[in-house]
Formats: structure tokens, sequence, C-alpha cells
């Protein structure tokens, strides 16, 4: 039989990634996406990918528990992967209630409503390296204690925290990955990935002259979308469920992921490059590097493509997107 899922946060980077994965291996996708009065589902990362009529969209809303319930009622998922959040760490200090709504409270709303009416499904919930914060070892594994810095991070712990509550306390199959920093050209332009790749393309084409960072010595453990989302599927067809670390175990600086990216176009970054205070966090996370052994061992997962490979690939795309709008 054809297994149904049902991916919240179907039209983000990973939501996207995800489903043209589990496209490829037979399944039957559901996607909830959350509809605006100004615009309709924004399909564009679908479309990028080539799948948009291949999924199922449904309407609904990570707070609104009864049309959650409704959901798990019509699809009757064999699989839940929650993916949707408000993941921008930036606007959750701006909109710290919101953030708490959806990133936390959201994640209760989708285990009752599984709970009440698809208990037999596998849930997968994406947690985030933003928990570890003020970091407590120098390699951060699945048993290292979290201190969050960002209304966001608090949120996802809350998550994270549930989805383990509800595995122990009704038996659901429920998991957790504890992804650390992934990107692809499917990243919003808001993450510092694609607002560094984005400003080179158009620098690269005229379009602009600058690129304004905050902390540029932050440190961050980068990945691929791709690989990431191979771990999610991993997860949840193990016998027993768990939490993972989903990381490669390597740590770059920002301003080390803006050289590849600069030097990939013939540029120089201190040509370019503009440190803004106002870009600094209230609270950094100054350093993050994931130990992704247990997912190797227990999942034979390992990451599979390079930063310098993911970066040159996000800046391709870029040129791509600011193609023919070059200033002549």
């Amino acid at each position: 039989m054809t297994k149904k899922a049902l991916i919240t946060g179907i039209t983000g980077q990973d939501g996207a990634y995800l489903a043209q994965l589990l496209l490829s291996k037979g399944y039957e996708v559901h996607g909830l996406a959350r509809r605006s009065s100004t615009a309709d589902v924004n399909t564009t990362r679908l479309k990028w990918l080539g799948i948009e009529n291949d999924v199922r969209i449904v309407d609904g809303n990570l707070t609104d528990l009864s049309g959650l319930a409704r959901t798990m009622r019509d699809v009757k998922p064999d699989e839940v992967y929650n993916l949707a959040a408000q993941s921008f760490v930036k606007s959750s200090w701006q909109q710290p209630i919101l953030t708490g709504n959806v990133t936390g409270i959201g994640v209760t709303n989708v285990l009752e409503a599984l709970r009440l009416e698809s208990p037999e499904a596998r849930f997968y919930q994406a947690s985030s390296s933003e928990m570890y914060g003020l970091i407590q070892e120098p390699m951060q594994s699945e048993t290292t204690p979290f201190h969050p810095r960002s209304p966001y991070a608090v949120a996802k712990l809350y998550g994270h925290w549930i989805t383990i509550n509800y595995r122990e306390s009704f038996g659901l199959h429920a998991s957790s990955g504890i992804l650390f920093n992934h990107e692809s050209p499917l990243r919003g332009i808001e993450f510092v990935t694609r607002k560094v790749t984005d400003a080179v393309a158009r620098i690269k084409k005229g379009l602009a002259k600058e690129l304004r960072l905050g902390n540029i010595d932050a440190k961050r453990d980068w990945g691929h979308s791709k690989d990431y989302v191979r771990a999610m599927w991993l997860m949840v067809q193990q016998d027993q469920p768990d939490d993972y670390v989903v990381a490669t175990g390597r740590t770059t600086t920002v301003r080390d992921m803006c050289r590849i990216a600069f030097e990939h176009v013939g540029l120089k970054i201190d040509d370019h490059l503009v440190i803004d205070p106002d870009l600094f966090r209230p609270a950094e996370v100054e350093i993050l590097l994931g130990n992704p052994a247990k997912a190797k061992q227990k999942l034979g997962w390992e990451a599979t493509i390079s930063l310098e490979d993911m970066i040159r690939e996000m800046v391709d795309a870029d040129l791509e997107r600011h193609a023919g709008t070059a200033k002549r």
C-alpha cells in the first residue's frame, strides 16, 4: 500500500526537499500550509523542484487544534513531519509571543491532534541546534545540556521536550532531529547564508556594491538541506523512536563562509563586506558544532555535500535568479 505523509511547513526549504524525497520513494504527500488574506500559498520552492503538482496542499495552521485534528482524520497519515515554525531568530525578538505560540505550543497542537486521530502514525519534530545556545560542551551531542539564547530557541526547546513527553506518556512513535544549520538554494533570503550568496550575486551583476553583516566571527556547523531531510526520514523508519543530532561535525566562521562565496565569482571579500553593529543579536550564540556520531551509528547517516559545494551551488542559483537584470 502507498504510504501517506503529512508535512507541516511544506512550502519551506526543508518541507520542499522532504516532499521531493518522499515522492521519489512512492509516498502520497500532503502538505499543511497557512494562507493569508493577501496571497495564496507560496509554492515557489515546490515549483523550483518541479513537484508543485505532485503534492496535495491542505489549509491549516499550527495554532488551530481543531483544524489539525480534522486534517489528521481526513488524511490518515502514516508519517507526520512537523517542520512548520516561526523560524527566524531575529524575528523572534520582535515577536516573542507569536514565536512561542507557533514554534512551541504549535508542536503540542500537532501532537495532540495526532494522539486523538492518528495515534499509530509516526511523528518527526524539527528541533534546532539553537537550543544549545550558550554552549556547555565544545561539541554538542544528544546529552549536552541546553541553554537557549533567543525566544526562538526557547520555543524550540519546548517543542523538543513536549515531543519527548508525548513519546514517554502516550507511547507515540515520536522522534526529534536536533538539526544544526542547513542551507540550500531554497533557503529564505533573511538567513545569513542566503543573504550572503544573494548579495554576492548582485554585486557580481553590478546591482549592489556591499554586503552588510553583524558578527562575522560567529561559528556554525553548516550542512545541506538535502542531506538533512534524508536523516529525518531515516529516524521515522526506526523500530524505536529517539532523538538525534544531525550535523557535519565541522564548524566554520561566517567570515570564511563569505570568503568562499566571493571567491567563487572572482571578488575580494574586503572590497565589499561592511560590518553593521545594528545587525548583532542581543544575545549571540558564538559557536555551534554538532556531534553526529549517534546518527551515523544508528541511522547509517552522514553528510555528503560539503560547505564549499553548497555555497557555490547557492551563489550559482542566485546568479541565475538575477540573470538579465545586470546593470549595463
